[in-house]
């Protein structure tokens, strides 16, 4: 692969990229939605580690760059879902890819374990 950098100036693709998917939620949360857990309660439940604030700040940033559509349904409660939108699925196969990538190094990780006499002790969302 023949890398150029970007010319004088110009914005970096890399950077663009991570401006607005780059962080430790933003992945997840595309991953999430795409795979059908589209309320915030679901996504709250499927990721325990991020606070609601965390979550709230998620989600509204991902909506803001475009890559969500939030529908907000009357009654009571308030009931609101996401879905990625077009731009939200353009992202996926990125998404996807580090999805591979991060399967490929568990499996990796497990086997020189192994090797070594260790054991496996995370639990794992995706």
């Amino acid at each position: 692969m023949t890398r150029q950098p970007p010319a004088a100036g110009a914005p970096c693709p890399v950077t663009v990229c991570l401006r607005v998917i780059g962080g430790k939620w933003k992945p997840l949360l595309l991953y999430l939605i795409a795979s059908g857990c589209n309320r915030f309660g679901a996504l709250r439940r499927a990721v325990p580690a991020i606070s609601q604030q965390m979550l709230t700040r998620q989600l509204r940033e991902l909506e803001a760059d475009g890559l969500l559509q939030r529908t907000a349904f009357p009654g009571r409660p308030a009931r609101v879902e996401y879905a990625l939108s077009e731009r939200g699925e353009s992202v996926m196969p990125v998404i996807q890819a580090m999805r591979t990538w991060g399967a490929a190094a568990i499996r990796q990780e497990d086997t020189e374990r192994s090797e070594a006499g260790g054991q496996r002790s995370e639990g794992q969302t995706g």
